[in-house]
């Protein structure tokens, strides 16, 4: 008889498969979901990966859209005690071992959902367009259909940056979008991140 998965999703015997560990996921995120609300927190995607017997659950949470920076160091640990707890008083579960890791998305994260792009306003993006010319410049705005920059204008080595008018692309016509490095953003976030207390001085 072939084995059957159990009520978490997960084979009882033998490996899982993709599709299994992704209802998993799912099912995951239906029961965590407000736990990380109750945190004032985002929760942006749950990956299930599974090795014999031991499952690690990875929670990727996020600040809401209309909140700036990134998640602290004391938030994730917040979070993740709620979290455990949640996991430990799953009804559904029939006790097998897990490993919880919790983690916020970097700024490497594509730009795949209207929420990613407003997390971002003011800063440099890149957009990789399905009919038209590729833009790379500053997000000004997003809106329901549509993101606007303010394009950079590709000048000689050593010249003043210049920028064109703002021109507007709708999610339709997005192929990909991604944040680009900048080192000014770099340190306003380092700035922030010593303020509060998320980084150790380093001669301490």
């Amino acid at each position: 008889m072939a084995d059957r998965p159990d009520h978490t999703g997960v084979f009882q015997s033998g490996k899982p498969s993709g599709a299994q560990t992704q209802l998993e996921a799912s099912r995951l995120k239906d029961l965590l979901a407000p736990t990380v609300a109750a945190s004032d927190l985002y929760l942006e995607d749950i990956e299930v990966r599974i090795a014999g017997t031991q499952r690690t659950v990875h929670v990727i949470v996020d600040l809401p859209e209309d909140q700036q920076g990134g998640v602290s160091l004391d938030k994730i640990s917040e979070v993740s005690q709620s979290l455990s707890a949640a996991l430990d008083e799953d009804p559904h579960d029939e006790g097998a071992p897990y490993d919880l890791e919790v983690s916020s998305p970097g700024v490497s994260r594509p730009l795949t959902e209207p929420r990613h792009w407003r997390r971002n306003l003011g800063r440099k993006v890149s957009v990789k367009v399905l009919d038209g010319d590729n833009v790379t410049g500053r997000l000004l705005e997003v809106g329901d259909d549509s993101v606007t920059l303010r394009p950079d204008i590709p000048v000689k080595k050593g010249m003043k940056p210049k920028h064109g008018e703002p021109v507007q692309l709708a999610f339709a016509n997005i192929r990909s979008g991604k944040v680009e490095i900048e080192f000014t953003h770099l340190d306003e976030d380092l700035a922030a991140a010593q303020m509060r207390g998320e980084l150790e001085d380093e001669e301490a």
